[in-house]
């Protein structure tokens, strides 16, 4: 093994043992990324202030828009109240006793509607921790039933989605975010079966163990009661989903039909962000005073989301330019079977490294995607496959204990990764990883 893949691997350790420990990734990614730099032989301010900050740069130039509007367009949502009302909709349809539905559904609506996951996280704890009270549930279960909605299919394989990680891949294989739609399917039942059955059983070993929900001494609940909201107002919260779905993939498919124009994958996303967000201020004019607060603070929560993915997108960066990466790259390219494996391995590998799905799958798809495409020769089944197995491949190792998500996920609900990442690990990394290489590998054999 050279010197520089050893720097690789010893600061990925690193990154994610300090993330673990509860440190901040701001500052941990760039420590991280100078052992790398070190040990392999690269200069020191050349790799932060030059492929750190550009790598870092470049992500927040590329992405910010859509992470500002997600925050803004989930914050409305949530202080209107429109989102409670819909998973309370949700609970008196299901019933406290799926506890673990009540909230993986919910997640589900909202993440596939557009909002981001990070965003989501804060719209659900409050609810889910009243629903988690009401069953008697430990609340440490409850990360784990967040993260399977909001960190899974609806992020990766659902046809259609809004969430950044299904639109990266259309800049390198010229496909739509409907691709590969029976594939897409497949991985949704081969990651959300298991996830969910996991789930409940976790909560039938609690209660054989007799355990019970202990309140959480930092939460404290948004009082919605006092609004006087309709028995109506769950459609406040489902028309603003619906619109965000529409207008990113029904909108640019009849622009381009009947106008030739050919709308970008980034520029349809801050026009359905910023529909929703119309729509559902629409929707609550009589709650004015609150709109212009929920902008506000949406528009402050939308930094730290985006600095941690960006951060750590950073730590990529300088993994990318070390000659150790170059071992990585010749691995994943010569992986036995098909493209779809090695593509697998390559995002799965990098999103671990960087503690990020969008960003770990930048980086594969930037030095690999090209050389994907090629050997596609313009198939357009294996190019939408290609899309789809990058996506549902970048939702594996991601969710390692540095992720970003991860660490905003158990700040929120105030446990620690001790208590709760093991749910997080079974059900958003181990589950992704293992479904996304069986596919890539079983699929592969079909094109």
């Amino acid at each position: 093994m050279s010197l520089s893949l050893f720097g690789i691997i010893l600061g990925l350790v690193l990154l994610m043992f300090l993330a673990y420990k509860g440190y901040s990734i701001i500052w941990v990614a760039p420590v991280c990324a100078v052992v790398v730099a070190v040990l392999s032989g690269y200069a020191i301010l050349d790799a932060y202030i030059g492929d750190y900050m550009k790598g870092m740069a470049d992500y927040v130039l590329q992405w910010f828009p859509a992470f500002f509007l997600g925050a803004v367009y989930g914050k409305v949502m949530d202080l209107t109240g429109s989102a409670r009302s819909l998973g309370n909709a949700l609970v008196k349809l299901i019933g406290p006793r799926f506890a673990v539905a009540a909230v993986v559904i919910p997640c589900l609506l909202m993440t596939y509607g557009g909002i981001s996951l990070f965003v989501v996280v804060f719209v659900i704890y409050p609810m889910g921790y009243s629903i988690y009270r009401a069953a008697d549930l430990p609340r440490t279960l409850l990360p784990g039933a967040i993260a399977t909605g909001a960190f899974g299919i609806t992020m990766t394989a659902v046809p259609g989605t809004p969430q950044i990680q299904n639109l990266i891949p259309t800049d390198y294989y010229g496909t739509t975010t409907m691709a590969a739609p029976l594939l897409s399917l497949v991985a949704c039942a081969v990651m959300l079966l298991p996830a969910y059955i996991y789930l409940e059983w976790r909560v039938r070993q609690s209660r054989r163990k007799g355990l019970h929900f202990v309140p959480d001494p930092k939460h404290k609940e948004v009082d919605h009661d006092s609004k006087a909201l309709p028995s109506w107002h769950w459609v406040t919260g489902i028309v603003p989903l619906v619109v965000v779905v529409l207008m990113l993939n029904l909108f640019p498919w009849l622009l381009n039909r009947f106008a030739g124009i050919e709308l970008a994958s980034n520029y349809a996303i801050v026009i359905a962000l910023v529909c929703g967000i119309l729509v559902a201020c629409l929707l609550n004019l009589n709650q004015a005073k609150t709109l212009l607060p929920a902008i506000n603070e949406g528009a402050n929560g939308s930094m730290g989301a985006i600095m941690n993915t960006a951060c750590a997108v950073g730590f990529g960066s300088v993994v990318k330019v070390v000659p150790g990466f170059a071992s990585l790259t010749s691995i994943a390219l010569n992986m036995p079977g098909s493209i779809l494996f090695s593509e697998a391995v390559a995002v799965n590998l990098l999103a671990g490294a960087t503690g990020s799905a969008s960003g770990g799958m930048s980086i594969a798809l930037s030095a690999l995607g090209p050389k994907y495409a090629e050997m596609a020769a313009g198939n357009t089944g294996v190019l939408e496959a290609l899309h789809r197995i990058a996506s549902i491949s970048s939702g594996g190792l991601d969710t390692l204990p540095h992720n970003g998500a991860v660490l905003t996920l158990l700040a929120v609900s105030n446990c620690t990764h001790k208590e709760s990442y093991i749910d997080i690990c079974i059900t958003t990394c181990i589950i992704p990883l293992v479904s996304s290489l069986g596919l890539a590998l079983i699929w592969g054999l079909f094109l």
